[in-house]
């Protein structure tokens, strides 16, 4: 599961920026957390230090070698590299309308009418959540993710529904 990725480097002395991808930044950033990564060679890495700047979350990492981070050049080869954690060490989600996007990728999409509308590919956090939906003539479909366009979320059940607003199948 992504729960983060890394950005920039900040400063001179290896810190990095993070862009966060999870709701529970302080206890997934901790100093100590080992987090995977992707591109895997990459890691794993340990979190050293971390600091919030400016609404940033700042890092301090060490590598697969123990070695920590201490230089602009060392963070800036790990820019653009994915935090992640294992799923099995997500805890359970309280509210059964919440979802890991593991959870959403893969499922089957149909429509209301119950005719098939493709699969769930991946799930974008632009602003919005997004599910990305292989249509099965194969083109790509973005579909908002609220409620009223997903009434239906059956992950035991491999599938969910969609309601599309007209138009929104002609994108």
């Amino acid at each position: 599961m992504v729960v983060g990725r890394i950005g920039r480097p900040h400063g001179v002395r290896g810190q990095v920026t993070v862009e966060v991808r999870t709701d529970d930044p302080d206890l997934r950033f901790a100093p100590g957390s080992v987090l995977l990564t992707d591109p895997a060679a990459r890691g794993p890495l340990t979190v050293s230090a971390a600091r919030w700047h400016s609404g940033v979350l700042l890092l301090q990492l060490a590598g697969p070698d123990g070695v920590v981070v201490a230089d602009r050049e060392a963070a800036d080869a790990l820019r653009n590299t994915r935090l992640l954690v294992p799923v099995d060490a997500l805890p359970e989600l309280d509210d059964p309308d919440s979802f890991y996007d593991h959870q959403l990728v893969g499922l089957a999409a149909e429509l209301t009418d119950g005719s098939p509308l493709g699969e769930v590919t991946a799930v974008q956090h632009e602003g919005a959540e997004l599910l990305v939906v292989r249509r099965t003539d194969g083109r790509e479909l973005l579909v908002p993710f609220v409620t009223a366009m997903v009434p239906v979320v059956d992950v035991a059940g491999g599938r969910l529904v969609v309601d599309p607003p007209e138009g929104l199948l002609d994108l």
